[in-house]
């Protein structure tokens, strides 16, 4: 899959961009705070209908102006398909192949996107709520079941800790209805769980290839998903309800006095470990960036895997932030293979000498401006 043609329209500071990308890789060169990420962003925003800087979407919109709009003509196995998606004050509006979609989620899966951004070289060692939102962002591109789960979990689980918290403060004292909630709450628990599970293998697989090529085969990477589902129940949806149902009866008289959820998915976390330690406490800074390389590279295969398409790789000022025998991995690997949007200051070094006939724009004070 491939993005043929972006435009966009009061997006951030661009006023207006109407550009065609070559299907290999595409190298944004200008200096800070031209928008350089804010393309990027958009491409982003085109495929995910959100961005990954932040939660507002009124901040997408150009200063004094009423939407932001970004189009794309996306190229897949079965042919091109546009995309649309309208952000303005009263919401977000989006089409595919021009017919408006009822629900965002109808739209999310029609263009996937890895972006690669500094601060996912922190993921590994980060917080287990950005490895969660790391998790939830690719698995819900590969998987709409995944993603429908997810939201019904999510509305599941606030309207559980709106009652926990009326039982804590005697506001109510109907357990039957906690119980209900409960019960649907393991439900699509159970089934997150499951996905997980399956997909954190695979992608295990992948990146511990090339971790190991990284490495030339001097360490090992495994993965190790932390949930209360033990493994032998966590690829059944029925075993892995059971036992969620289990926690919640465990952890119940502690929920109330607390006034919260302790047990399901949105506690879990994933460990790295490298030559059976785990790196975010034991590994080296080299280790460290070796890892969430291979995580980003292996979450590339992984969607290929699960869609029968490579993603299209968005990578933001990341190589200057690796040293050049990772970036020579990371370009070799993703070299005739994967349509990639690149920023940078300048093709110095390495880069320039690993990638084979980049189409190059220059990024100027909003403006995109084609180079070769």
């Amino acid at each position: 899959m491939n993005l043929k043609h972006l435009t966009l329209k009061h997006y951030r500071n661009y006023a207006a961009v109407d550009a065609s990308f070559s299907p290999s890789i595409n190298v944004l060169i200008g200096e800070n705070a031209q928008g350089k990420t804010n393309l990027l962003e958009a491409i982003y925003v085109l495929a995910l209908a959100r961005s990954h800087r932040t939660n507002n979407d009124k901040e997408l919109i150009q200063f004094g102006s009423e939407f932001a709009k970004v189009t794309g003509l996306v190229e897949r196995r079965t042919g091109t398909l546009p995309l649309e998606l309208v952000i303005s004050q009263q919401g977000k509006k989006a089409r595919v192949n021009h017919l408006e979609q009822a629900k965002l989620s109808q739209y999310l899966g029609h263009f996937n996107v890895i972006l690669f951004a500094p601060e996912d070289l922190t993921i590994v060692k980060g917080s287990p709520a950005g490895r969660r939102r790391f998790i939830d962002m690719e698995f819900g591109q590969m998987s709409p079941k995944y993603l429908y789960n997810l939201a019904q979990y999510k509305t599941m689980l606030k309207q559980r800790n709106a009652y926990l918290k009326q039982l804590r403060f005697h506001q109510a004292k109907d357990l039957v209805y906690l119980d209900v909630l409960t019960d649907q709450l393991a439900a699509f628990g159970a089934e997150i769980i499951v996905t997980r599970a399956a997909l954190l293998d695979d992608m295990a697989k992948f990146a511990a290839q090339v971790h190991s090529d990284i490495t030339t085969a001097h360490e090992q990477l495994t993965f190790k998903y932390q949930t209360q589902v033990e493994p032998d129940a966590r690829h059944d949806d029925e075993q892995a309800y059971e036992a969620l149902s289990e926690s919640f009866k465990k952890y119940r008289a502690r929920e109330i006095d607390q006034g919260t959820t302790l047990v399901g998915p949105h506690r879990d976390d994933v460990s790295f470990i490298v030559n059976e330690r785990d790196v975010a406490s034991f590994g080296s800074q080299g280790q460290q960036r070796t890892t969430a390389l291979a995580v980003k590279l292996a979450e590339i295969e992984l969607m290929h895997h699960q869609t029968g398409e490579y993603p299209v790789l968005l990578l933001d000022d990341v190589l200057s932030e690796l040293d050049d025998m990772r970036q020579t991995h990371l370009l070799r690997a993703i070299q005739n293979k994967v349509q990639t949007f690149l920023t940078t200051p300048s093709l110095d070094g390495v880069a320039k000498e690993m990638i084979d006939q980049p189409t190059v724009f220059e990024v100027h004070q909003g403006e995109l401006t084609p180079l070769s």
